[in-house]
């Protein structure tokens, strides 16, 4: 994809989400021309610590979405705890605490696959370490819609179970690296 027709790009981890997260959004640049969009399973019953851990290395600004909120370019939005982030076809972002997917709310797919249904292909998404198959769906919905999908080395990964069944389901991603996703986000988001 070239860094003109890139309009967003979709993130979903679960477990080792933090070390993963930590190789990759430090290398987004502080005024990016994308918006950032990421789903981390966190329990319900736990506030989302990983934003103040993350600011601390990240030159993007990074928070909590909020619902019917703008997406705005050079902003890295988290789905809040014990919420789904959907993507509207104005490009809000909204929240919904229907039913778990995949033991998960928030879920990836449902991230994955609104965004799809907004930006086409002129998403990127991620699939990162994990140990379910939540994201599968969703990244074959944005390689469908003409987005390009990109899926971290399962050998690499702290747990592969998410980028394996990504794989399995979307056997056209790009695997690469936790240190190329970063260099390709980087220029994909940089003015």
């Amino acid at each position: 994809m070239t860094r003109s027709a890139c309009k967003a790009v979709v993130i979903g981890a679960s477990a080792g989400a933090v070390q993963a997260l930590l190789d990759i959004l430090p290398a987004l640049p502080a005024e990016g021309r994308v918006i950032v969009l990421v789903a981390v399973h966190v329990p319900a019953d736990r506030s989302n610590a990983l934003i103040p851990l993350l600011q601390t290395r990240c030159r993007a600004s990074l928070k909590e979405a909020e619902d019917k909120e703008p997406a705005l370019p050079g902003q890295v939005y988290f789905a809040p705890s014990d919420y789904h982030l959907l993507v509207e076809q104005d490009g809000s972002l909204a929240l919904s605490s229907d039913e778990p997917v995949h033991h998960a709310r928030p879920s990836i797919d449902v991230l994955f696959e609104s965004a799809a249904d907004a930006w086409g292909d002129a998403l990127v998404g991620v699939i990162l370490t994990g140990a379910n198959a939540d994201g599968a769906r969703g990244l074959a919905a944005i390689h469908a819609a003409g987005g390009e999908a990109l899926v971290q080395a399962p050998a690499e990964a702290a747990a592969p179970t998410m980028p394996a069944a990504a794989l399995a389901a979307c056997p056209q991603a790009r695997v690469m690296t936790l240190t190329d996703i970063a260099n390709h986000l980087s220029a994909l988001t940089r003015e």
